[in-house]
């Protein structure tokens, strides 16, 4: 009896976890669909204006821009780790720390002064246990970034990156690349680079980068130049975000979906456990009550 009471409470415990992981992949589904179309929309507005400022940088070659020197010794750089504020999403925030992890290994070796930034209440508690200082933390990102608390970001490392505070900029994040396949990256945004980025489609296949046009500028490239570039960093800044919750949705989504469906194995193998552990017993007493009619006759 004690046996069977026992097992009919684990069942009834797993079922109320599956509705909690189903409801889970319910509201990541509803918000991946959300965030994937704003980064959807943000691919082509972040791949154009990357190619065009790598345009208008190759066609005026007798200008420089303080955004586009690379430094020949990097004595200081920010590394900035976007992770999530939630867990319950598999190995999302772990692929990311040791992408994160491995870079520092590198600018340790190269005597780079690292400034670590972290977003995400998962990276602040992932370096806090390993003892790593973060020069500045952010908790507010959540599933939808706005382009004005990125924009605030953006403005800083722009400015110290002009005054020389700072060399480098990079970026750990998951890349987001389709529904089915993200990549956790380090990528370095500053300085920018003069060369237009590949572009990937959506199948994941590399798409040639259109041949450079040359550009008549009106009233100078220098002011173009000195509007374009910092906007280019921007929005690539703020794609990061993007990508980063389109993922943490998506990797959510399918840790939920796993869970609710090992859920159901474990409640189909309980129910059999108890039917058979029921059955027993209603076996043993009907055997007892024949066993003592028997006795009375």
């Amino acid at each position: 009896m004690a046996k069977i009471r026992a097992i009919f409470k684990r069942r009834k415990a797993i079922r109320n976890i599956r509705k909690i992981t189903r409801t889970m992949e319910l509201i990541a589904t509803a918000r991946f669909r959300k965030t994937l179309d704003r980064a959807v929309k943000a691919e082509a507005y972040t791949r154009k204006i990357a190619e065009l400022a790598a345009d208008l940088s190759a066609s005026a070659a007798n200008l420089t821009h303080p955004l586009l020197q690379k430094r020949e010794q990097v004595k200081n750089s920010v590394l900035l780790v976007i992770c999530s504020n939630r867990g319950l999403c598999g190995g999302y925030n772990g692929s990311i720390l040791r992408e994160a992890t491995a870079a520092i290994r590198r600018m340790n070796a190269e005597n780079v002064n690292i400034h670590l930034e972290l977003s995400g209440k998962r990276a602040i508690t992932f370096f806090r246990f390993q003892g790593a200082k973060a020069a500045a933390t952010y908790t507010h990102f959540e599933d939808k970034p706005s382009f004005d608390e990125v924009e605030v970001l953006a403005n800083r490392y722009l400015t110290e990156y002009i005054a020389g505070k700072i060399d480098r900029v990079d970026v750990a994040y998951m890349k987001f690349q389709n529904a089915a396949r993200q990549a956790p990256v380090v990528e370095t945004l500053l300085p920018l680079s003069s060369t237009a980025p590949e572009t990937s489609s959506r199948r994941g296949a590399t798409q040639p980068v259109a041949s450079a046009v040359e550009y008549e500028f009106l009233p100078d490239a220098k002011g173009i130049l000195e509007e374009i570039l910092p906007v280019s960093f921007k929005v690539r800044l703020f794609k990061c975000f993007l990508d980063a919750a389109v993922s943490e949705q998506i990797a959510r989504r399918v840790a939920m979906k796993a869970a609710t469906e090992n859920a159901d194995d474990i409640i189909k193998n309980l129910s059999r456990l108890y039917n058979r552990a029921r059955q027993a017993q209603i076996t043993k007493e009907i055997a007892e009550i024949i066993g003592g009619a028997e006795a009375m006759k």
